[in-house]
């Protein structure tokens, strides 16, 4: 018998084009032969609805569905549809979450799968809340002794005087340093401060985002990624891409709108590097409780070749762009593999 997986994807975060095409993906690449795919599309406002078919996701129309869609936090694990014809149920064997940024990321969403009693695919809540929050992601990696770049916390409460709030930050850090919200997805937000002017600007857009705010040292050197899979008992790292940017530095429209930014897998590094790569991007996948999968972001720095830490993300994308599926398919383990592996993983959670 078929498993009903249900597929959720949009959101109401930032990046919720983005997790469309990722929704997408991830839909097109089940075997049909294993599975019952049911679609869910969460609106930017946050409403739930049942979308048709893969087709209707690509052209924006599902966006107008008629059949809204609401998870049962009972236990039973169902699924309600409700259409102009009345209420009916679904049961779901798994759920498979692919949202990325705020409330699908962070752990929100989990919490209601946990509740359903359904099996769902990736992290658990208290995994991705941590993952999704650089500030609390930063205080596990500094308690396993990875390296990472220097940072100032901030609250936006702070801000109120600007002026006591930049001398703290002046009087730890150089210029440039660049300013980041904790707790938002795909660089959103983030900016790069070579001047005092430059800094009050960042933290202000900064606080848009989120209520918390690092400012880090600048790390020049490479960007580099790594995807891990497993579970947090026996995870593997399968493999390093580069991100060569187009902009200064990998934000939003670098990476998503900027046919410039390329990808490179398996670069060249220098001799133990790699290994150095893969061993850290573990560590940190089980420091932070991990499940299923998560890309892990570093620098290799020009100067010294250290490997720096930078963040980890325990949705990965899977757009055409995407490092995660590049890396993994590179290393013998294409998508539709690593979907059925996961969807597997869901039941021994």
């Amino acid at each position: 018998m078929k498993k009903k997986v249900c597929v959720i994807f949009g959101g109401r975060s930032s990046e919720h084009d983005v997790s469309c095409i990722s929704g997408t993906t991830v839909a097109e690449a089940m075997n049909k032969e294993l599975y019952e795919v049911i679609l869910v599309g969460i609106t930017k406002d946050g409403h739930w609805l049942k979308v048709d078919s893969v087709a209707d996701i690509k052209d924006g129309s599902w966006r107008k569905s008629n059949s809204k869609a609401t998870l049962s936090p009972d236990s039973e694990g169902v699924l309600f549809i409700e259409t102009a014809e009345g209420i009916s149920k679904e049961k779901i064997d798994v759920l498979f979450p692919v949202l990325h940024g705020l409330y699908g990321e962070d752990g929100t969403i989990q919490g209601l799968f946990e509740m359903s009693g359904v099996p769902y695919v990736g992290c658990g809540h208290l995994s991705s809340a941590i993952t999704m929050d650089k500030f609390f992601t930063k205080v596990v990696a500094d308690d396993i002794n990875v390296v990472q770049a220097a940072y100032v916390p901030v609250r936006d409460y702070e801000l109120d005087d600007m002026d006591s709030v930049v001398a703290r930050i002046e009087a730890e850090r150089e210029y440039p340093m660049f300013i980041k919200p904790s707790n938002a997805g795909s660089s959103m937000g983030v900016s790069k401060a070579t001047n005092r002017d430059e800094l009050i600007a960042g933290l202000r857009l900064a606080a848009e985002h989120d209520s918390k705010i690092l400012v880090e040292e600048t790390i020049k050197g490479r960007e580099v990624e790594c995807a891990v899979f497993g579970t947090t008992r026996d995870p593997k790292a399968y493999g390093v891409g580069e991100i060569v940017a187009a902009a200064e530095f990998y934000d939003f429209d670098a990476k998503y709108n900027n046919a410039e930014s390329k990808t490179i897998i398996d670069p060249e590094l220098p001799e133990g590097k790699k290994e150095e790569i893969l061993e850290i991007a573990v560590r940190i996948y089980r420091a932070c409780d991990c499940f299923g999968f998560a890309r892990v972001d570093f620098f290799l720095e020009d100067e010294t070749n250290r490997v720096v830490f930078n963040e980890i993300n325990s949705i990965p994308g899977h757009t055409s762009i995407s490092m995660y599926p590049m890396i993994m398919a590179h290393a013998g383990k294409p998508l539709d593999k690593y979907i059925d592996e996961l969807i597997d993983m869901a039941y021994t959670r």
